[in-house]
């Protein structure tokens, strides 16, 4: 089998169309600020965090708690929502837009991927599409979100799942694929249902 042709020659890879959004040396710079500056902050310094974050062109909003080993990869394609959280060892692998809104929780070793490949492509061209996280979600640990992902207001991604398609709203999902399970309801509707009485 080692000696069968492969359906995909590397040597034709090409990715100089592929915009970064800022020039090599930007992000060179970047990479070096984030590789020294983020896992030397302590903890509580989010806002030092943030600060960074936002010197190199992230929209990130008030109240947002980072980790200090989580990672971005062009954080001026990058926009996080007031209070939201992004845990130890995240990945925002952001060759093209990620939008996480208000509230929401990106748990540890999650990896939100805008890119991938072509696999019919015998050059293996680069795709990228942007991921979208809606308010007040929960993305649990240990998670992927593939490119092209939208995940509806208040859904909860369940842990290790691996997010391929749309998840809609106030839906708790899980799985690998990942699938919408049953319906997230507010704190009072769960009470009421708990005590068997009408939501209404």
């Amino acid at each position: 089998m080692t000696n069968d042709q492969a359906f995909i020659d590397l040597r034709k890879y090409d990715q100089s169309w592929f915009d970064r959004g800022r020039p090599s040396w930007y992000v060179l710079l970047w990479w070096f600020v984030q590789a020294i500056a983020f896992p030397l902050t302590p903890h509580p310094f989010n806002g030092l965090r943030c600060a960074l974050l936002r010197l190199f062109g992230a929209r990130v909003g008030k109240g947002v708690l980072i980790r200090p080993t989580a990672r971005f990869t062009y954080p001026w394609k990058i926009t996080i929502g007031d209070y939201s959280w992004i845990g130890d060892d995240v990945v925002l692998y952001s060759l093209d837009y990620i939008h996480i809104g208000e509230n929401c929780v990106i748990s540890q070793k999650s990896y939100l991927c805008t890119g991938s490949h072509d696999m019919y492509d015998p050059a293996f061209g680069l795709k990228t599409a942007s991921i979208c996280i809606g308010n007040g979600v929960w993305v649990a640990a240990d998670c992927f979100v593939g490119a092209g992902v939208k995940i509806g207001t208040n859904a909860v991604i369940g842990a290790r799942s691996s997010v391929f398609t749309d998840i809609p709203a106030a839906q708790v999902s899980w799985g690998t694929p990942c699938r919408p399970r049953y319906p997230r309801l507010k704190a009072e509707e769960r009470r009421q249902e708990a005590e068997g009485k009408p939501c209404f």
